[in-house]
C-alpha cells in the first residue's frame, strides 16, 4: 500500500518536546484532529499524511512553537486552540500581557480581540459564558497598567447580589464584608502580581474593592475599573457605575447576559447598556462563545448542554 507523503519541520528541542507533550499526548491530539502521523525523530517534527492534512497540522505545530519561543507554557488546552485555529486559518500570533509567572496570553482569537479592545478603547464590554477568561484578562491588563504607572489605581467592583443592599448588617469592615464575593478577582490578582505585591498595593490603596452600591457619588480618576459579574447590576446601578469614570480612567465591564441572578431578570443593566452603547466612540464590545472556554474541555460541553436546555420551550 502506498505510504502517504511526509514532511519534516525543523524545530528547537524545547518546541519538539512541547509538540510531543507528556507521554506523547499533544502529538496524539494533533494526529486525531488531522489524521496524520506525528513523529519526533530529533531536530524537528516529521508529519506523514495527505498534503492538506499536513498543511493544517503544520499550522498547529507552528502556533505551538511560537508559544514556546515566547516563553509560554503549552497545555492540552493550547493544543486544542492551535488545532481549531489551524482549521480556520486563524492567526498564530496572539496578544500577551506580562505577569509574575510569565505572560498571561490570549488562548483564542476572541481573547486576542478582547485584549486588543482593552488596549485601544476606554470602555470595553466582555460578554460570554464562564471560563472564557473575561475577568482574568481584564485583571491582567489592569495590573499591567498599574505596574507601568499608566494608572494610579485598580478598582474592582461587583454586585453582591446575595447580600443585596444589606452589606451593612454583615460583621467586619468593608473588606471583610465584600471579600467573599470578590474571591475570583483576588485569586486572579494574586496569581498575576504575587501574594506579597498584591497585599502591599492593596494596603497602599492602589488596588481597591467596593461593591457597586458603594460606588455612588464617586469620581474615579486615573484608574482602571473592572465591573465584574455585571449581568447582576440593575439598569440604574449600571448607569451609575459607568458614569463614575473620571479623567484618565478606563473601564472593563464583564458578565454573561444569560446568567442573571436578579429577581427581575429584565432589570439587568448589562444587556441594556450594550444595546444602547455599542457603536459609541470609545466603546468596544467583545463577545465570547462556548468555543472560547479555556478551562477543562468538559466545561465547554457543560455550558453548551445548559444553554440547549434553557432554549427548550
Amino acid at each position: 500500500m502506498r505510504r502517504a507523503p511526509s514532511e519534516f519541520l525543523p524545530l528547537a528541542d524545547e518546541a519538539v518536546r512541547a509538540v510531543a507533550g507528556p507521554s506523547g499526548r499533544h502529538a496524539a491530539l494533533i494526529e486525531d484532529a488531522f489524521h496524520v502521523l506525528v513523529e519526533t525523530p530529533g531536530g524537528g517534527v516529521s508529519l506523514n499524511g495527505e498534503p492538506e492534512a499536513r498543511r493544517w497540522a503544520k499550522r498547529a505545530i507552528e502556533s505551538l512553537a511560537g508559544r514556546v519561543a515566547s516563553h509560554l507554557e503549552v497545555t492540552p488546552a493550547d493544543v486544542r486552540v492551535a488545532i481549531d485555529q489551524a482549521r480556520v486559518g486563524g492567526a498564530t500570533g496572539l496578544v500577551a500581557h506580562a505577569s509574575r509567572r510569565g505572560p498571561a496570553a490570549a488562548k483564542t482569537p476572541a481573547q486576542a480581540r478582547y485584549l486588543d479592545a482593552l488596549e485601544h478603547h476606554d470602555l470595553v464590554f466582555g460578554l460570554g459564558p464562564a471560563g472564557t477568561g473575561k475577568t482574568f484578562l481584564a485583571v491582567a491588563h489592569g495590573a499591567q497598567l498599574l505596574r507601568a504607572g499608566q494608572v494610579e489605581r485598580l478598582v474592582v467592583t461587583r454586585p453582591a447580589v446575595e447580600a443585596g443592599e444589606r452589606l451593612g448588617f454583615l460583621p467586619g469592615d468593608l473588606s471583610e464584608k465584600v471579600d467573599p464575593y470578590m474571591a475570583p478577582v483576588w485569586e486572579a490578582l494574586t496569581n498575576i502580581l504575587g501574594a506579597e505585591t498584591f497585599r502591599r498595593r492593596r494596603e497602599r490603596g492602589e488596588i481597591e474593592v467596593a461593591p457597586i452600591a458603594f460606588m455612588r457619588g464617586r469620581t474615579l480618576s486615573h484608574a482602571f475599573v473592572i465591573v465584574d459579574e455585571a449581568q447582576n447590576a440593575s439598569r440604574l446601578q449600571m448607569k451609575m457605575v459607568l458614569t463614575r469614570l473620571g479623567e484618565g480612567s478606563r473601564m472593563a465591564v464583564t458578565g454573561d447576559p444569560s446568567q442573571v441572578d436578579l429577581l427581575n431578570k429584565a432589570d439587568s443593566g448589562l444587556a441594556h447598556a450594550v444595546s444602547i452603547l455599542e457603536g459609541v466612540e470609545g466603546v468596544a464590545v467583545a463577545r465570547f462563545s462556548n468555543a472560547d472556554v479555556v478551562r477543562h474541555p468538559l466545561v465547554g460541553r457543560i455550558v453548551a448542554a445548559y444553554d440547549a436546555d434553557a432554549s427548550r420551550p
